[in-house]
């Protein structure tokens, strides 16, 4: 059976490097119906915290990647020291005594080549003359990473190993390891980097920003992990939008690329819109609700829900972040709204009372407020007026919101109701 292992450090947020790496083994691990392994590599005791482990933990539940079994590396101590003695015994390792008479444990390296037959970049060759004697154990207690990982890969039966090229210089320094403990070695691949839109490391500048903080930008999980699969792999067709139930049907490691992948921030914007334009409205409305509640704009414990799944629905097919609805229908929550300063002076510095007056007025006289009784009152005062419709509808648009963009003239003045729409205008009224 397929046994693959995400390996996840707690001395930080998951990034977007991890989710993906994590990602590929998850979908590895489904679509041959193997087993997918979270291990907390946590032998760091001074950097690795609890609130770390949280973090990844609720990060990879978001996203979707449920894990099968669940180790941390703190608990193996002693399965480390047995394999060092083991090495030990057999001459192929030797202690190095500190200053201050703490032991060490090393590893003698052997000069030889070594060669991998990587499952995305084909055979590398290593030659272990280059590589110094290796520290198993160090004069703390604690494990080194590379011992580590050996000893728990070859006890959890790990079959494939999945990760960032910037692994490929520790892959010869673990055979050595396999070969001198006689464990089976497992098959590597090598995702490869992900590089900022100017060509360089991905910084937080570019993108290398925690999966939590994705989530409170705004962005949906299966929206975030549908870009994070097109990040070296594609489902071919030309095809850009797919379900994780569908990649896992043809996902096949061996066409992952070998090249670099570049983190667009812009795509994934437009990623998310699409999967934004198609959700639950309901379950954007659960997702909304806390960043609503903490503006002032709502009280969790008295809204109105229709109304809420009202605004929703009118600035859902434009959301690009869903944390954008807080940004731009601030004005159906505020009573003092702020206008921008440019736009005032473009739509707002002439003399309009007779024309909001006369406006406000026709509404008044609706039996109904309905978006199309809003339209007929605005298109026959236009017709009175004898003005082009755009005269009259960017001075509108804001003085109602503040702005010059945004839903549907009609549409927001129904919502915003005849009471505070009228409030708005009549202020402008000379």
């Amino acid at each position: 059976m397929v046994r693959v292992r995400f390996a996840p450090s707690p001395t930080g947020n998951l990034h977007i490097g991890g989710g993906r790496t994590a990602l590929f083994n998850w979908l590895f691990s489904q679509s041959q119906k193997g087993k997918f392994v979270l291990r907390i590599e946590d032998t760091d005791k001074e950097r690795s915290k609890k609130e770390f482990v949280d973090e990844i933990l609720f990060s990879l539940k978001w996203l979707g990647f449920n894990w099968d079994e669940l180790y941390y590396q703190s608990e193996r101590f002693d399965r480390y020291r047995a394999y060092a003695d083991k090495l030990l015994k057999a001459g192929l390792a030797y202690i190095e005594k500190s200053p201050d008479g703490r032991e060490a444990v090393i590893f003698k390296v052997e000069p030889r080549k070594i060669r991998v037959d990587d499952l995305i970049r084909g055979q590398i060759e290593f030659d272990s003359a280059l590589i110094k004697d290796q520290v198993l154990i160090k004069s703390d207690g604690t494990p080194t990473y590379n011992f580590a990982c050996v000893i728990d890969d070859a006890e959890m039966d790990i079959t494939h190993i999945i990760r960032g090229d910037d692994h490929i210089s520790n892959t010869p320094k673990q055979m050595l390891f396999y070969e001198a403990l006689g464990f089976p070695i497992p098959g590597f691949a090598h995702l490869p980097l992900i590089m900022g839109m100017d060509g360089g490391r991905l910084s937080k500048r570019t993108g290398a920003t925690a999966i939590s903080d994705y989530r409170k930008m705004g962005y949906l999980p299966q929206a975030l992990v549908n870009y994070l699969l097109l990040l070296s792999w594609a489902p071919g067709e030309n095809r850009e939008i797919i379900s994780l139930g569908e990649a896992v049907k043809l996902f096949d490691i061996k066409d992952v690329n070998r090249t670099a992948a570049t983190f667009d921030l812009k795509k994934l914007d437009w990623l998310n819109n699409q999967y934004l334009k198609n959700a639950d409205p309901e379950a954007l409305a659960d997702e909304l609700l806390p960043l609503l509640v903490q503006k002032g704009y709502i009280r969790e414990d008295g809204y109105d829900r229709a109304y809420l799944l009202g605004l929703i629905k009118l600035f859902q097919p434009r959301l690009s972040r869903l944390n954008d609805f807080a940004e731009w229908a601030d004005f159906f929550f505020v009573e003092e709204i702020h206008i921008d300063p440019a736009a005032q002076e473009k739509f707002l510095s002439g003399d309009l009372s007779r024309e909001f007056g006369l406006f406000v007025s026709r509404l008044e006289g609706l039996s109904g407020f309905s978006v199309e009784g809003i339209e007929k009152c605005f298109r026959d005062l236009v017709a009175e007026l004898g003005i082009t419709s755009k005269t009259l509808i960017h001075p509108l648009r804001v003085a109602l919101t503040g702005k010059t963009i945004g839903p549907g003239l009609f549409e927001l003045i129904h919502y915003l109701g005849l009471e505070r729409t009228k409030r708005r205008l009549l202020k402008w009224a000379k």
